[in-house]
């Protein structure tokens, strides 16, 4: 918030962009004659949605008027043109058409103006395109509604689309108040269960083709990671429930990280949560009349399509701005942990609250509280499913597991909370078993050697690996104990090869590159 030059440069950008409006409003990426008169593949309902999340983004941010203004004429926009219940904005004929498809996410517009003016017709024309998106042939076709309902339909298509589209689902459900959506909902959060590993990592690389996760067979798109958390959140601010809170910080935490490059400035555009070789193909398989170039390293993947990179750089941000929650008048909901500053208004009453915490490597949490003056505040932090125990300066409530403390604060007050925990081993849809302690999950590490590639600029290039040594499996061994020390995990696991049970040491996931994570 402090970067003069940053602050300027978007401030020009968003001037530039606003300088694109037309007189009836329009913003977008087609000239006049071809604008809303598409028979095939287009990207103007995809293009708007990207481009008025930034608007929308900075208006919040800045609430500048201008960008406000010009926000509700471009939406007025698309409604005059493609008139609720009056017109066909998903027909795009019998082809692949993936960005008509990545247009149905412009609902993320129409929800968040609902959220800030309150007015229906946002909320109602979003349903619309979710009806108007389920009737039209396309591809994508994993959220159309009578797919959902067909109980023996498994999931099919383009990972990013499939777990993007929860939103649009989530919206329509909520706008609604239909059983027979919300029950669809239930269902398409079921079948996301089934292609989602233990790590968090969604089947995407690319299409889920009806399969069902896989920790060495079925990879996950950068795109795919975020796109799901993204739903997720929506998903929790309209919820607060405590179980989709859980379910994206274990993507964040596990998947996303475990996708970046923890030496370099890269990330895997595909990767798996087993990953014995990163040298452009799925642990080193052979596909034939192919040139497999995903699974690598890589500031850029310009060789392939540069979506995840800014994915990836998005993913962050999203994740901190559904931290925190508020409920009520005088009720603040800290729903994913992680080291942060909130500053808010309640009541009249400027409210900074920061969390001194190391989690997720430490599960102790220090949450310093500052106050115009002395408050009565209804403070929730969430309790993670992992908890044995809780320690903590001052007595608490517990509901719908949330820790809640309700008292009147002080112009400088504090919570202090610690987390016990042991070891706990998961088993997966395939009976394969998984570590983790706390919110981390835990991997055998695997040393690899690692090739330099394509160098864009001085500290950024692509970079490949594989294993120093014969890869040797590990199978888990039934009724070995396992502790934790020192943020590692000591066990015993059984070596394929020799037969023989082995004293294991695990690291975290997110840290390392080549791994085996299930036994």
């Amino acid at each position: 918030m402090d970067d003069k030059l940053a602050i300027k440069n978007i401030e020009n950008y968003i001037e530039r962009i606003l300088a694109t409006q037309d007189n009836d409003g329009y913003i977008g990426i087609y000239d006049k004659e071809l604008r809303y008169k598409f028979t095939g593949e287009n990207g103007e309902l995809w293009s708007k949605a990207t481009l008025y999340r930034g608007l929308l983004a900075y208006y919040e941010y800045s609430d500048n008027k201008k960008v406000w203004n010009a926000l509700v004429r471009a939406v007025e926009n698309v409604m005059q043109n493609y008139p609720i219940y009056n017109s066909n904005p998903f027909y795009a004929g019998l082809d692949f058409s993936g960005g008509v498809a990545h247009g149905l996410t412009f609902t993320d517009i129409l929800d968040r103006m609902y959220q800030l003016t309150g007015d229906k017709k946002y909320s109602d024309y979003a349903l619309f395109l979710y009806f108007n998106y389920s009737e039209n042939f396309t591809s994508e076709k994993d959220v159309q509604l009578k797919n959902i309902l067909n109980l023996t339909y498994k999931l099919q298509s383009h990972g990013v689309h499939t777990y993007e589209h929860i939103r649009p689902l989530i919206v329509a459900a909520y706008a609604s108040q239909s059983k027979e959506l919300k029950n669809a909902l239930n269902i398409y959060l079921q079948r996301i269960n089934q292609s989602t590993t233990q790590t968090g990592g969604p089947i995407g690389d690319e299409w889920i083709a009806e399969r069902t996760a896989n920790a060495t067979n079925t990879g996950y798109e950068y795109c795919s990671i975020h796109e799901l958390l993204d739903s997720y959140t929506l998903l929790l601010q309209k919820t607060g429930d405590s179980k989709v809170a859980n379910q994206i910080e274990n993507i964040f935490y596990n998947a996303a990280q475990g996708s970046r490059n923890p030496n370099h400035s890269g990330i895997a555009y595909l990767k798996t949560d087993n990953s014995y070789e990163m040298f452009g193909t799925k642990n080193g398989e052979i596909e034939a009349n192919r040139n497999q170039t995903r699974f690598k390293y890589s500031p850029a993947h310009q060789d392939v399509a540069v979506c995840c990179n800014p994915n990836a750089g998005r993913i962050t941000p999203y994740f901190i701005q559904s931290s925190w929650f508020s409920e009520g008048k005088n009720t603040l909901v800290g729903a994913l942990l992680m080291p942060n500053i909130l500053q808010t208004c309640i009541t009249g009453n400027n409210v900074i609250i920061q969390n001194h915490t190391e989690y997720p490597f430490k599960n102790s949490f220090d949450f310093e509280i500052q106050l115009n003056k002395p408050t009565k505040l209804c403070i929730k932090i969430r309790k993670p499913n992992w908890v044995k125990s809780i320690v903590c300066s001052e007595t608490y409530l517990i509901d719908n597991e949330y820790i809640v403390f309700n008292r009147v604060f002080n112009r400088t007050d504090r919570i202090k909370l610690r987390f016990e925990t042991n070891v706990k081993v998961e088993e997966d849809i395939n009976h394969e078993k998984y570590y983790r302690y706390g919110a981390l999950i835990y991997a055998k590490s695997i040393y690899a050697n690692q090739v330099k590639g394509k160098e864009y600029l001085p500290g950024f290039a692509d970079y490949m690996y594989k294993p120093m040594q014969t890869l040797v499996q590990y199978k888990f061994a039934e009724g070995q104990k396992a502790t934790f020390k020192n943020g590692k995990i000591n066990t015993y696991l059984l070596n394929t090869a020799t037969n023989e049970v082995e004293g294991i040491q695990l690291v975290p996931f997110c840290k390392t590159i080549l791994r085996q994570v299930s036994f």
